[in-house]
């Protein structure tokens, strides 16, 4: 996460919230060769002091995992490069604006009769955000499949110990040197979801700490 104290500002419930909604993230745990990283949906609690996620058996996660491991999973937000001709200020250096949570704490294995279940609250969650579309439940599936599928798959819980957020939306620019980076992004942005960056650029408050 980023040092700078003015873009760690936001409150826990709203990494939280962030987290959650997104539900997509890296799950990074340490390997004997190094670092071991898979892209994972998870369902993050709304307390967001826990997680649940599954992973394919053939992930080197999943092999790895046998017992309780110290994990990590990132979720990443809308980014964008900054130019420095965009603030209409001199003496400014390119940058990137972003948001990124990290969510630290024990990744466990669970008895594999939880994985259906957790499946279920998975699917559930996204298809919600679909409405009105009738949800999609596993019930749909044909007799067998499922339970034929889900062999191949292992469910795991996450214990979250803690959440750290960097919101880097230029917090510590002049209000009018963000604002007008902010319009740049909406319309020339280099990243991802460029036009909700530009939005959170302009509602974020400026830099109250050093």
């Amino acid at each position: 996460m980023h040092p700078n104290p003015a873009f760690r500002q936001i409150p826990d419930s709203q990494n939280i919230g962030f987290a959650r909604e997104r539900g997509f993230g890296t799950l990074a745990i340490n390997g004997e060769d190094g670092p071991l990283t898979a892209h994972i949906p998870f369902l993050l609690s709304k307390s967001g002091k826990q997680a649940e996620l599954h992973l394919v058996r053939s992930n080197p996660i999943a092999r790895a995992c046998s017992s309780k491991q110290r994990a990590v999973i990132t979720i990443v937000g809308p980014d964008s490069y900054i130019s420095p001709d965009w603030y209409g200020v001199e003496d400014q250096v390119p940058t990137w604006n972003y948001v990124a949570v990290r969510i630290s704490g024990i990744l466990s294995p669970l008895p594999q009769d939880n994985l259906h279940p957790l499946l279920d609250r998975l699917s559930a969650h996204f298809e919600a955000q679909l409405l009105p579309k009738p949800p999609w439940t596993s019930a749909k599936m044909s007799e067998g499949v499922m339970e034929r599928m889900m062999r191949q798959i292992r469910p795991f819980h996450f214990d979250v110990a803690r959440i750290d957020g960097t919101w880097k939306l230029g917090q510590n620019k002049p209000d009018n040197a963000r604002t007008s980076a902010a319009d740049y992004v909406a319309g020339y942005g280099i990243g991802q979801d460029t036009k909700m960056l530009s939005a959170l650029m302009r509602g974020a408050k400026p830099e109250t700490s050093k």
